[in-house]
């Protein structure tokens, strides 16, 4: 029997960047982010003598899921697994490629392993392995928020079909992951604590815009929280520069076409790609002008995308066992 997942990487606007000192992976800072439907992580996986993983064809050694299996075998009964996972976008370039990847693997297992989680559920089992997994969990517009820090859905994407373009301005993985950035960021920054304090206002305020469709408020919200992120990155010792010349172009670009009236604003993540959320009557026009600036390597379109979901795949056989899950 072999059970595939297929996740969306989700895209946050309101940003966390730092993790609470103390266990189960928990974020500073509430979060507030978009699923793309477009961008997918899909993941496999089957019962073998011991854990294995692929990732995009190849054999990897990921101590990060082997520790996150190692994490759920402590509350569930999961065997060992041969896991293949596959990313039609770049890995670990700032796309949260590890978002949709744990959020795909949780309900991979869940539904492979039965183990009947509700969503909610679900969502705290991939939070164990990224943080930001468990908004994948869920579709559209998603918030993660203590006290149990369990992400929920706030609004369907078909309540406020956004777009959003992605400007490709590097392929490879970023120099420093996302975990050891915000522990740098943690431990050295001046400007944590002011962070921190900051979000719960910030995400009462982004919910509301969301609630009311209000895109201007909206977009002020998000692309303060974006700089105020990278503003912590860039004050961290050594300091985290995850920007190229193209990032720059392509913010100072976006800047523009919101002054000439288009509906479009700007947020990045720990890697040098810029996500342009736009009205859907301006994306072509949004896309061709992120696409003619030097140094994008290309560039991508998503809508608001669903939650993570699960299939499984039976072999046929005489001896084949009446007692597998659905």
């Amino acid at each position: 029997m072999r059970t595939t997942a297929v996740a969306h990487p989700n895209i946050a606007l309101l940003k966390y960047w730092g993790k609470q000192d103390a266990p189960g992976n928990l974020p500073a800072t509430p979060s507030l982010s978009i699923t793309l439907d477009s961008l997918t992580t899909t993941t496999t996986v089957a019962e073998a003598d011991s854990d294995q993983f692929r990732l995009n064809g190849q054999v990897a050694a990921d101590a990060k899921v082997l520790r996150t299996l190692a994490n759920w075998r402590r509350d569930h009964p999961i065997p060992p697994l041969a896991i293949s996972s596959r990313n039609n976008f770049p890995t670990a370039a700032g796309l949260a490629s590890s978002a949709s990847g744990f959020a795909a693997l949780a309900t991979a297992v869940d539904a492979h392993c039965g183990l009947g989680l509700t969503k909610a559920e679900r969502s705290e089992l991939a939070r164990r392995g990224s943080a930001s997994a468990a908004r994948s969990i869920h579709g559209g517009f998603v918030t993660l928020a203590g006290p149990d820090w369990r992400a929920a859905q706030l609004l369907p994407g078909a309540a406020w079909p956004l777009r959003v373009v992605v400007a490709i301005a590097a392929t490879g993985p970023k120099a420093v992951p996302s975990t050891e950035g915000m522990e740098r960021s943690r431990t050295t920054s001046p400007h944590f604590d002011a962070w921190v304090a900051s979000a719960a206002p910030d995400f009462a305020a982004m919910k509301q815009a969301v609630s009311t469709r209000d895109f201007a408020a909206l977009a002020d919200l998000a692309e303060a929280s974006c700089l105020q992120m990278h503003a912590l990155m860039f004050s961290s010792r050594p300091p985290l520069l995850y920007w190229t010349g193209a990032t720059v172009e392509c913010l100072r670009t976006i800047r523009e076409l919101r002054a000439e009236g288009c509906q479009v604003f700007a947020t990045v993540d720990a890697g040098p790609q810029v996500k342009a959320v736009c009205e859907p009557r301006d994306a072509e026009r949004v896309e061709a002008a992120l696409r003619r600036i030097g140094g994008v390597a290309e560039t991508l379109q998503a809508g608001l995308g669903p939650g993570a979901t699960a299939s499984i795949q039976r072999a046929i056989s005489a001896n084949a066992c009446c007692s597998l899950h659905s």
